[in-house]
């Protein structure tokens, strides 16, 4: 007697719930493929204090790093409101509370469990190396109330220090060239190369109360304190680098207003490089309190000065020569100003463009403009031939000029490197064929005792 249809339909799903799950069971045995998951970012923030205003910047990078060093990016650039902290001599508490602001909005960036490994570091340039000339204690009561919000914030602080004239060009000087992409670039090819030294550029920087320059000369460097020497990426970089102090803007500007009373005691000064007709009062005193002014007030004047332009571009420029001591370069070869030793200039320089403040500057552009040509021709050496080789720039390959990025990228070789979490897998389509299995013998497995259980009865 032959089988019902019952146990016909029956025996066939059986069988191929057992032809499903063995072919299922041989793609389990397909060898799996080692592959590496990407690793997590990392991040760190760095306060710029610098003598006129303060600035926080949020870093990012892949946890694997290259060749020894991170592949930074800008996440967040935050200006803090209120002056530079050099200025909170009366009231050093409120340095730090300034911070708090910049810092919030930097932590809502970054993923709560990694706040306590963010490394945060604050460092203060020109603006603090004066008040420390001039009045140590007051400047460690500012450190040490920065210190204190920064350090009970839920951050890995690493710090709130003076940096370095030479640290602040040499990090700018990283910071431009990583922008532009001539210390690593990934090619086409899929690989991180490292570009021909020669497209390396130069890096200027005017501050309120410093300028920097920084370049990779033709030849060696022969003063070695204006050397700074990297590792990036696996490549060794030196560069000359000085820092001049007291040659910012905010600083010139004092120093050609004192120069000026100086030269000419009077009650009413005629200032070459206001524009004619202008005319204000100023404080005399506060003029002489900084250490870069060397001298004291003439006794024959009054508490208030009053200036007037003349609006003199000839006398303006003698005026600023004023200001530099070009004589102590006469018969060297290798000099700048002030007897200071740099190398011929070599390639091109960008410029930082950018400057705080709006209309309370106007009446200083002219003065400005003219002691910027001024420190670039007869202070660096440019010339009509070299004048195309400068461009100035807020920003460089979408990361804001200035010292902080280069210090971020520079710490991240002192970082360890997270590996790669590695995970086994198979071949897309052996997945697939293998779940396609799984499924038909679970689908014939449930339609086998389906009809055992509610198939009728023949």
């Amino acid at each position: 007697m032959g089988l019902s249809r019952k146990e016909q339909v029956f025996l066939a799903l059986l069988g191929a719930s057992g032809v499903s799950g063995l072919t299922a069971l041989i793609l389990l045995l397909v060898e799996a493929t080692s592959v590496l998951l990407p690793t997590d970012i990392k991040f760190g923030i760095v306060f710029d204090a610098g003598s006129s205003h303060t600035s926080l910047f949020l870093y990012q990078w892949p946890a694997n790093k290259e060749n020894g060093t991170g592949v930074v990016s800008q996440a967040l650039a935050c200006q803090v409101e209120g002056p530079g902290i050099s200025s909170y001599t009366s009231n050093p508490a409120q340095a730090g509370e300034s911070l708090q602001g910049c810092l919030e909005e930097a932590l809502v960036l970054i993923p709560e469990a990694q706040h306590r490994r963010t490394p945060t570091f604050l460092g203060a340039t020109a603006g603090m190396r004066l008040l420390s000339q001039k009045n140590s204690s007051q400047a460690r009561d500012i450190f040490a109330a920065v210190t204190q919000v920064l350090g009970r914030s839920p951050v890995d602080f690493w710090g709130a220090e003076l940096l370095a004239g030479q640290d602040e060009g040499a990090f700018g000087w990283i910071t431009v060239n990583y922008g532009l992409e001539t210390l690593v670039k990934y090619s086409f090819t899929g690989e991180w190369i490292r570009p021909p030294e020669e497209t390396l550029v130069g890096a200027l920087d005017m501050g309120g109360a410093s300028t920097q320059i920084t370049f990779v000369p033709g030849g060696p460097i022969l003063d070695k304190s204006t050397q700074a020497d990297f590792r990036l990426y696996g490549s060794d970089y030196s560069v000359y680098t000085h820092s001049y102090l007291c040659f910012g803007r905010d600083q010139i500007l004092s120093r050609l207003l004192v120069g000026l009373v100086q030269s000419r005691p009077a009650a009413l000064l005629r200032h070459p490089c206001y524009l004619s007709g202008y005319q204000t009062t100023l404080a005399l005193a506060p003029l002489y309190e900084s250490p870069c002014v060397h001298t004291t007030p003439p006794l024959s004047l009054s508490q208030n000065l009053t200036v007037e332009g003349t609006g003199n571009p000839g006398a303006c420029v003698s005026a600023i020569r004023e200001l530099f001591n070009f004589s102590s370069c006469q018969g060297q070869e290798d000099c700048a100003f002030d007897g200071v030793y740099q190398p011929p200039l070599r390639g091109q320089f960008y410029v930082e463009a950018s400057y705080p403040g709006q209309d309370r500057w106007l009446r200083d552009y002219c003065a400005s403009g003219l002691y910027i040509l001024t420190l670039l021709h007869e202070g660096y050496g440019f010339s009509e031939e070299t004048w195309p080789s400068l461009e100035f720039r807020k920003q460089a390959g979408g990361v804001d000029i200035g010292w902080t990025l280069g210090y971020m990228l520079n710490l991240t070789g002192m970082i360890p490197a997270d590996a790669p979490a590695q995970w086994w897998a198979v071949n897309h389509g052996v997945w697939v064929a293998k779940v396609v299995f799984m499924v038909l013998a679970l689908v014939a497995v449930l339609g086998a005792a389906s009809v055992q259980l509610f198939w009728l009865q023949d």
